[in-house]
């Protein structure tokens, strides 16, 4: 009689960082290319992970063929580095890949984030992965996605601005909040993922790779380093951030930095911020214990850490 262990196959582990190693070989190359062409949105055979489409495999996906033992990954979910979805893709990473894990912006080499960029300034050896759900700035003016490639292929964004232009004659502002279209390196508008205003300025000129993918839309598109990216803007209503210039943390009480808005009893609000990394490492200067901090994009009186980086200074009034 055969004994059961004798008819299962072999004992196959994981391929180091889950992927195998042509997927890893593939999605190398198509991030290349889009490094190459700044903006533009290459697509890939997306692959099945261990969690649902819609919570990060995009971005999981490019993690995972950047990954390496010597890195060090910061995963945050709307600047948090403790939901539950950030901690899931952290311990996925790291066990797939033996790679450190950090709080810390300032140690870590890869930074997966959901809807956030962090408060301190990113190096030029950092890489910044952004999840994305919808990679495609056309969608809500052109539901048909042969139409959309053919009109990035003939730069015509010509529907985008109108749609600017009539928020603007109803409303006398942008109302878009987040995912604010951007025009990267004179030649392609993207979407930067869903990041607040706040973030939009960030990805200007910056020493850091930004590399933004969808794994439901199977496309991957890149920010290079020191790549000019300016938010779409009318040379008279120039772009502004969110006015958060009277809000303060209610635990630390810095100021002009990216805040959630906590509603309190009687229609009251608190406000905490949002990058819960930079927030640890303030409450633990309150307490005593010396850290580490980096420059961070906005001061303590509002102003950008890079002066002229729009055709119209950022404002926020």
């Amino acid at each position: 009689m055969t004994a059961l262990e004798n008819l299962a196959l072999p004992r196959e582990d994981y391929a180091y960082g889950f992927l195998d190693a042509f997927a890893k070989r593939e999605l190398r190359r198509r991030t290349l290319k889009a490094i190459a062409i700044p903006g533009y949105q290459v697509p890939y055979a997306s692959r099945e992970l261990p969690i649902a489409r819609g919570w990060g495999t995009g971005g999981l996906q490019v993690s995972l063929s950047l990954v390496g033992p010597e890195s060090v990954i910061k995963v945050i979910d709307q600047g948090s580095d403790d939901s539950v979805n950030a901690a899931n893709l952290r311990r996925f990473i790291t066990r797939m890949s033996g790679a450190a894990t950090t709080t810390d912006v300032l140690e870590a080499t890869i930074i997966q984030s959901r809807h956030r960029i962090p408060e301190e300034v990113l190096r030029e050896e950092q890489a910044l992965v952004l999840q994305v759900p919808d990679p495609e700035p056309l969608r809500a003016v052109q539901s048909d996605s042969s139409k959309t490639h053919q009109m990035h292929a003939d730069s015509d964004y010509s529907q985008l601005w109108l749609v600017l232009y009539e928020q603007l004659v109803r409303y006398k502002q942008y109302l878009q909040g987040a995912s604010y279209p951007s025009l990267v390196n004179g030649r392609y508008v993207i979407s930067p993922s869903p990041i607040p205003r706040w973030d939009t300025p960030k990805l200007h000129q910056a020493a850091h790779l930004t590399l933004l993918s969808a794994g439901r839309e199977k496309r991957l598109y890149a920010v290079p380093p020191y790549t000019d990216v300016y938010p779409l803007e009318f040379s008279d209503v120039p772009f502004q951030v969110e006015d958060q210039r009277t809000w303060a943390d209610a635990v630390t009480g810095v100021v002009n930095k990216f805040m959630n808005e906590i509603p309190q009893a009687a229609g009251a609000s608190a406000y905490e911020v949002s990058d819960s990394g930079y927030l640890d490492k303030l409450v633990a200067q309150q307490r005593g214990e010396p850290q580490q901090f980096g420059a961070t994009y906005y001061d303590d009186e509002g102003k950008f850490y890079k002066d002229g980086y729009l055709k119209s200074p950022v404002r926020t009034e």
